[in-house]
């Protein structure tokens, strides 16, 4: 009787162990070191030891003289010569700086290379994010499984963090100013380098880090998306709400889909984990739009560390308007000569799936930038455990917020030849985030209102 009793205060303890947050708040003490030695959001503020990677001067915070607001954003660095160029055939000197996505990249094509120009820490955010990173580091807690974040509504919740956990739920909470809207391209790319661009709108609320948000305010919705698609013709009509949660243990996301031949505005669960992006080809999954997104709940979480790494960084050439989409998009990968890459220190985090989950994707590298939280690269594994899909997101300082965040995003098929780049604004307009929407434009009724064949 004793033994059963014993096993059965074990097995209730257990499961409120396994039911209770995790905790993951810092002391006062360790937060006491954001805006010292480490910067707000928890980087290391000094530069490495010889001198690569400079200490952090606040980024960029004012925008360059002559930039006007509507602009395709002025290079602050288009002085910058490359200080080395990484082919094929001299990969192995650099290979202690280089991911496992871009050593095979340069093995399996001639044609690209990477030029590494000189490491500008230019990430910057509002100080009053600032501020509420500082609050957050002591309060905020992982909920039941990781699967969710709980008592913050702004700030970077963990920049000091102890677990992959963490540190991809500081890249979903991460700053991007309150409200956007873009007009962009995406291209999905045939071996041979041609494509139909897809063109979409979009809009969102950002409603976490907004000023004054209150966990009531809130309730649960942590930003808020629409889309529509214009062409090609096939596409053109469809529109997508989404509604991302912050503690997706009580409520996972929320989407729906206008279908312009069916007039009809339906749920769409599906939207989320490996389903492939509208308009992607099959080329890319819901949860690699913004290079992850979503529940964490189907992968185990591993912090493997900080490293030094050649990562792309202040891609304002890349970004400029008086680039062209025929000559960014060439056959196999972006052409090289509008690239930037520079030497940045990312915070590694390898996500293995679980025993129990189904996803196309059984191991993912991330490799997330100290200073924004941004995933930077990423390295998507089939089956097998071969390396199949490489990802990259080329980011500027939108200096006029200011946000550091990607212009484009890249997803390359390693084994098929093939390639999608999305996000392209070149021949748009930039995204405009000197806008505001309603909550009301972000509801069913308003994709009913708004669909037409």
């Amino acid at each position: 009787m004793t033994k059963i009793l014993r096993h059965t205060a074990l097995t209730l303890a257990l499961a409120s162990l396994l039911a209770a947050p995790a905790l993951a708040a810092v002391s006062a003490d360790e937060a006491s070191r954001l805006g010292k030695e480490l910067t707000p959001l928890g980087a290391e503020k000094a530069g490495n030891k010889d001198g690569s990677i400079p200490a952090w001067d606040g980024g960029i915070i004012t925008p360059p003289a002559g930039y006007k607001k509507g602009m395709h954003h002025p290079d602050p660095y288009a002085a910058d010569k490359p200080l080395l160029t990484i082919t094929a055939t001299d990969a192995d000197k650099y290979a202690d700086k280089l991911t496992a996505g871009h050593k095979a990249m340069l093995k399996l094509y001639p044609s690209y290379k990477m030029k590494v120009y000189p490491t500008h820490r230019s990430a910057a955010a509002p100080q009053r994010f600032y501020d509420a990173t500082k609050n957050a580091a002591v309060k905020a807690q992982l909920t039941t499984g990781g699967n969710g974040v709980t008592g913050v509504t702004a700030g970077i919740p963990f920049p000091i963090p102890k677990s992959g956990t963490e540190v991809i739920w500081n890249h979903l909470l991460r700053w991007r100013g309150n409200f956007f809207e873009r007009n962009f391209v995406l291209a999905p790319l045939t071996r041979g380098g041609d494509y139909t661009p897809v063109e979409f709108k979009e809009i969102g609320d950002f409603r976490y880090n907004k000023e004054g948000m209150t966990e009531e305010k809130l309730d649960n919705i942590i930003a808020m998306f629409k889309q529509e698609i214009f062409a090609p013709a096939r596409l053109a009509g469809r529109i997508l709400l989404v509604h991302e949660t912050l503690d997706q243990n009580k409520e996972n996301r929320s989407a729906w889909l206008y279908n312009p031949g069916q007039r009809r505005v339906r749920r769409a669960p599906n939207v989320a984990f490996d389903n492939p992006k509208e308009g992607g080809d099959g080329l890319t999954t819901s949860d690699t739009v913004d290079m992850y997104n979503g529940s964490p709940e189907r992968y185990d979480w591993n912090l493997i560390g900080k490293k030094e790494l050649y990562v792309p960084y202040n891609s304002y050439a890349l970004h400029s308007d008086k680039l062209k989409y025929k000559e960014l998009l060439a056959p196999l990968h972006l052409n090289p000569e509008h690239l930037r890459y520079e030497l940045h220190r990312v915070w590694v985090v390898e996500a293995k799936l679980k025993p129990d989950m189904r996803h196309i994707y059984q191991r993912r590298v991330f490799y997330v930038d100290e200073d924004s939280w941004q995933i930077l690269a990423m390295d998507q594994y089939d089956s097998r455990d071969q390396l199949w899909r490489v990802s990259e997101a080329h980011c500027i300082n939108y200096y006029e917020v200011p946000t550091f965040w990607s212009t484009a995003e890249v997803h390359y098929d390693l084994q098929s030849g093939r390639y999608i780049a999305i996000n392209l604004t070149n021949e748009n307009a930039p995204y405009n985030f000197d806008v505001k929407f309603d909550a009301t434009e972000f509801t069913p009724d308003a994709l009913r209102r708004e669909g037409k064949r």
